[in-house]
């Protein structure tokens, strides 16, 4: 059985996501880098950098969400999240690696001095530049989606969870998308389905 290393509040979600998108049998084993469980020798073994999550599919050991994600999606989501032309496979790989080098490392500043640090260590100048850092991005987004429900056309795609799992930082950081409307159009469609709301648990 597929097991994945990690917890929903984490990075972990989002191959939780895709695990329930697929209908797969799976079990979550919990390891919290909070409480230490990605520093024991054991969990080094499967992923030296010490960081969750870690699917373990049979013999093939996985770190890295996303790059899970694209596995997950090619090896069981045949006609469902993988795309059908080699073309779109490129544009899943784009949009996947897009999100964590164009996105997240902005939004994860914003999340952390908007809802995780304490008042006293958030600054709101470092805050107000990340905000505006992301525009461009979130830009690049609306535009993509002008005319399409989603990011590869008319059918939800690794492509589409791989970003809106991303994304979700956005939401918990409480940060309004509404002056991007296909995007927050598009998010809405991502967070109604239904593995959505399973992998939150």
């Amino acid at each position: 059985m597929i097991k994945l290393y990690g917890v929903p509040a984490s990075r972990a979600f989002r191959t939780l996501w895709m695990l329930q998108e697929l209908g797969l049998q799976y079990e979550n084993v919990p390891t919290n880098f909070a409480t230490g469980g990605t520093r024991t020798a054991e969990f080094l073994k499967l992923n030296p950098n010490g960081h969750i999550p870690v699917l373990v599919d049979g013999e093939t050991v996985l770190w890295e969400s996303l790059a899970i994600n694209l596995h997950l999606a090619r090896t069981y989501g045949a006609g469902t999240m993988w795309p059908a032309s080699a073309a779109d496979e490129g544009r899943a790989f784009q949009w996947s690696f897009w999100v964590v080098t164009e996105v997240e490392p902005s939004l994860l500043v914003v999340l952390m001095h908007r809802r995780v640090l304490p008042e006293t260590q958030r600054d709101a100048a470092t805050l107000a530049a990340h905000e505006a850092k992301l525009a461009g991005p979130f830009g690049v987004l609306e535009g993509a989606l002008r005319g399409r429900p989603y990011l590869l056309g008319e059918t939800f795609s690794v492509a589409d969870l791989n970003v809106a799992s991303v994304l979700t930082w956005a939401t918990l950081s409480g940060l309004d998308l509404g002056k991007w409307p296909q995007v927050a159009g598009w998010w809405q469609r991502c967070a109604a389905r239904p593995a959505y709301a399973k992998a939150r648990g």
